[in-house]
């Protein structure tokens, strides 16, 4: 699929020029579009790439021209089938960056080079997730969201992958085993291989929501409902705008 034309319709998301945008993407041709942790990367066949970084509110729009615009788009793609790819960002959190090609990106993305592997990689085997988390001496929630450690799981899933594991999100991972640190591993490739096709179906039938796009979760943002596993309710704890959702009696390793 080919781009037409690109246009910036609000330049704070967007970390390059209108031009810049638009010399880079007008006639470019899309190549196999790829994840990488939180990042969205479109490789174009010119070798140019354009990194998306969503956060919570990033959304992509695939419509007629002429249906109306959402408010808080911040780029649109006029595509030679006749439709549009529009990007919309409600709270303008999310980042887009333009690198001339692959090699280029740790120099536009910040910390690109510090990023870990990403959670769903193969090469991330279950002997490398536990090296890479013998690294760190602090909390266990806290170092499975550093991107640093393993890219791709935020604070939501972060309770996912836990409560499956049965660990307790503030556990120090020095107080965890080797034989702890696997099980977490495998319960985070369960809990992603789970996830993935639901909301990968509920964006084919109405696109990802702006709300409600985590009502599947078993316990975040399940606060004082049942434990879907024993029952006990369901605790609660919000420490610097984030929070942290586990099971008491379950998680107690």
């Amino acid at each position: 699929m080919r781009i037409s034309r690109a246009a910036v319709t609000i330049p704070i998301v967007v970390r390059a020029s209108k031009e810049q945008f638009a010399e880079a993407l007008d006639g470019a041709t899309f190549a196999e579009v790829r994840r990488q942790g939180k990042y969205l990367l479109f490789p174009f066949q010119s070798g140019a790439v354009m990194v998306v970084h969503p956060m919570l509110t990033g959304r992509f729009q695939y419509c007629d021209p002429a249906e109306k615009r959402r408010a808080k788009t911040a780029f649109v793609l006029a595509l030679d089938s006749g439709m549009e790819l529009r990007y919309f960002d409600q709270r303008l959190m999310g980042k887009v960056y333009l690198a001339r090609n692959e090699g280029d990106l740790s120099a536009v993305a910040p910390r690109w080079t510090e990023m870990g592997p990403d959670a769903m990689s193969p090469q991330l085997t279950e002997d490398l997730f536990v090296q890479r988390l013998r690294r760190y001496r602090g909390q266990v929630k806290n170092v499975l969201t550093k991107e640093q450690c393993v890219a791709g799981i935020g604070n939501a899933y972060a309770d996912e992958v836990l409560w499956e594991a049965g660990v307790h999100p503030y556990r120090k991972l020095t107080e965890l085993s080797d034989a702890a640190l696997g099980g977490l591993y495998r319960a985070m490739r369960a809990v992603m291989e789970w996830a993935i096709p639901i909301v990968a179906g509920g964006m084919e039938a109405d696109g990802l929501p702006d709300d409600h796009y985590r009502d599947h979760l078993r316990v975040h943002r399940k606060g004082g409902e049942p434990c879907p596993r024993c029952g006990s309710r369901v605790s609660e704890i919000t420490a610097g705008q984030r929070i942290t959702n586990f099971c008491r009696k379950c998680q107690a390793q």
